[in-house]
């Protein structure tokens, strides 16, 4: 009978043993079933918003010419230093003369015989071959010192500045660029634009330009040229904007950020701070109210309006309740407490 007694007793001990180490700290054997978190959740509404893109890109000068003749041989002079502001038709270079001279005066040899067997053609004297072959020859040597003209005295085809100088009066031009004439009162920048606003980037749209140089200031800018093709690897496609600069207060190379006016439609935006990043990676997501259990949702975030942001993703329709505080502490599926 003892033993027996002892038996039973050990088995309700090692019992009681097994249930109370379940339990938490200060959890009843009821409270250790189900996980209960205490939040705070707002119902999402669509909100009217300017619908913007924004995109940072470089500016580059609107025309770039390499001066760089069709002529080998020494440079005579260099009529401009890195720096120096040039109008169209400013003399840029001076490349050796002597072919262009010589040229030139063959030209007025040929000149002064065709005109004469022009005359002793009226007269019956020459024929009309003698005069054809020898306009043709003039012709060929009028078009070679056209380019050697072209190509001995080198100006500037449209006003910019000097951004580059590569030789020196005096030197053999070898073929790399003797000055670099670059458009400053007019630049442009190449944008890249996500796919999914092809239909709506038209040309001639106007959109706005800001640099961190020019922190009060907004600067005018126009899409020029919208390319046809979208890049499958960045699933983007690019846009050409021209930006007139006239006060020249910006320049080729600096950084800006520019922004394309949509119009206004309809989203949904909530609290910044409600959303939640995945450690180690970009992920975002956000938790639900879902019969009073969590649920987590992965969003994609669209533009940031001060404290709130536009939040997309299938689930995120107006009417949801979307856990606002406390959202931090939440796992998928635990139950929530809502309090006021």
């Amino acid at each position: 009978m003892k033993k027996t007694l002892f038996i039973a007793l050990a088995v309700f001990t090692l019992t009681a043993c097994s249930q109370k180490s379940t339990n938490k700290p200060g959890q009843t054997a009821g409270e250790a079933e189900e996980r209960v978190e205490q939040v705070r959740t707002t119902v999402l509404h669509e909100r009217e918003i300017q619908r913007e893109i924004s995109v940072s890109t470089n500016l580059q000068g609107y025309l770039t010419q390499n001066v760089a003749p069709s002529l080998t041989g020494k440079i005579e002079h260099i009529y401009c230093e890195v720096g120096d502001p040039k109008q169209t038709g400013d003399m840029l270079v001076r490349m050796d003369q002597t072919q262009y001279k010589t040229t030139k005066i063959a030209l007025g040899n040929l000149s002064v015989e065709l005109n004469r067997v022009e005359q002793l053609l009226r007269s019956g004297s020459a024929t009309q071959q003698q005069y054809d072959q020898l306009k043709a020859q003039y012709d060929q040597t009028k078009e070679q010192l056209d380019f050697l003209e072209q190509n001995t005295y080198v100006k500037a085809p449209f006003a910019g500045v000097i951004s580059a100088k590569t030789y020196e009066d005096g030197e053999l031009y070898g073929g790399q660029p003797i000055v670099v004439l670059t458009q400053i009162n007019r630049l442009k920048a190449l944008v890249a634009i996500p796919e999914m606003y092809f239909p709506r980037i038209k040309q001639g749209m106007n959109l706005t330009l800001t640099s961190e140089i020019y922190p009060d200031l907004v600067f005018p800018a126009t899409v020029e040229v919208v390319y046809p093709t979208v890049d499958a690897s960045s699933h983007t496609f690019q846009v050409k904007i021209r930006i007139p600069n006239d006060r020249n207060l910006l320049r080729p190379g600096m950084y800006v950020t520019t922004t394309i006016g949509l119009g206004i439609e309809k989203t949904i935006v909530a609290p910044y701070q409600a959303v939640e990043k995945l450690v180690g990676a970009n992920d975002r997501y956000v938790f639900l109210n879902n019969n009073g259990y969590a649920k987590r949702v992965s969003v994609t975030l669209g533009q940031r309006f001060d404290q709130d942001v536009e939040i997309i993703a299938p689930e995120i329709v107006e009417g949801v309740e979307m856990v606002t505080t406390g959202q931090h502490k939440l796992v998928d599926g635990v139950k929530l407490n809502i309090v006021q």
